[in-house]
């Protein structure tokens, strides 16, 4: 088996390219690299592809948890785990698609990724929301017990500096041991490819898949998500779009002013996305979905 990975900020058309592709060969699967396109129900607003898109070529890692549950980056390795085990076993290729920077990561650098433990969390939460420590305290805190994690984060980032106190206190080991973190980039056997755009085409793109998506029936999906008696998961409810119209669907807010906010929100996304992918040197660009299916076809034809 070869896997190769295509990447790219929301809007793209990176599912696009890789169904074009696979139909095309016909000896590969599809392997979404989404973290909300794991929640069942949540389709429109993900852009998850269709029946038609998953009758034509075998898709993998989508609808595996219910709205209201949580789940992690370790889930998602080891769901990609099997299923490009899997995919190998039946001789075909795989094509990671998504723009989920630290699940691709966790699937093609194999990251060791710590536990959680949310009670330490939970304490260092709250340490700062009542004010009795800021990040800065929190990050001297964490250089005192391991200095190597402290100094690859600034003080001021609040979430890396939780997460990084929250493993050494849980696990009783530096953070940093887990590996070297994700300003490095090892080698690895999984090509990848990068689609990129203009920001402003990115924009246009953005604010076009928003309006096709309401037209589609964005509102009503969030209202039965919203009506589900066990919920929606904290997680879920931040996903882009999501979060705006359960604003319109539970509190009354105007969908003209939620849309708009949606689609600004995503826009920010999308420019935060470009910048995780950018750094990454093993990325191979294209500027064109023709010029990224064709570095697509030459890895898996080298490499296979």
């Amino acid at each position: 088996m070869t896997a190769v990975a295509l990447v790219g900020v929301t809007a793209s058309g990176k599912s696009d390219v890789a169904l074009d592709l696979a139909r095309a060969r016909g000896d590969c699967e599809i392997v979404s690299v989404d973290s909300m396109c794991v929640y069942r129900g949540m389709d429109i607003g993900t852009s998850k592809p269709g029946a038609a898109a998953r009758a034509a070529v075998p898709h993998h890692l989508l609808d595996l948890v219910e709205p209201d549950e949580e789940f992690a980056v370790t889930q998602f390795q080891q769901a990609a785990r099997k299923a490009l085990l899997g995919i190998e076993q039946r001789g075909h290729h795989a094509l990671l698609v998504g723009g989920t920077g630290l699940y691709l990561r966790a699937v093609v650098d194999d990251l060791s990724i710590p536990g959680r433990y949310p009670d330490v969390a939970a304490s260092l939460e709250a340490e700062l929301d009542e004010g009795r420590v800021a990040p800065a305290d929190l990050h001297a805190r964490l250089a005192e017990l391991d200095p190597v994690g402290a100094d690859r984060m600034a003080p001021t980032n609040r979430r890396r500096v939780v997460r990084a106190l929250e493993v050494t206190l849980g696990a009783g080991r530096p953070f940093s041991e887990f590996g070297p973190g994700l300003e490095a980039y090892p080698s690895t056997g999984i090509p990848q490819v990068g689609l990129a755009h203009a920001p402003d085409e990115v924009d246009r793109r953005i604010e076009l898949r928003f309006a096709g998506m309401v037209e589609a029936g964005l509102v009503a999906e969030v209202r039965r998500l919203a009506a589900r008696p066990q919920g929606i998961s904290r997680t879920a409810r931040q996903a882009l779009g999501y979060r705006e119209v359960l604003a319109h669907v539970e509190e009354g807010a105007a969908l003209g002013e939620c849309l708009a906010e949606a689609i600004q929100r995503t826009r920010q996304f999308a420019r935060r996305q470009a910048s995780w992918f950018r750094r990454d040197p093993r990325i191979i660009w294209a500027a064109t979905p023709a010029q990224a299916a064709g570095l697509l076809e030459h890895a898996l034809d080298v490499h296979g």
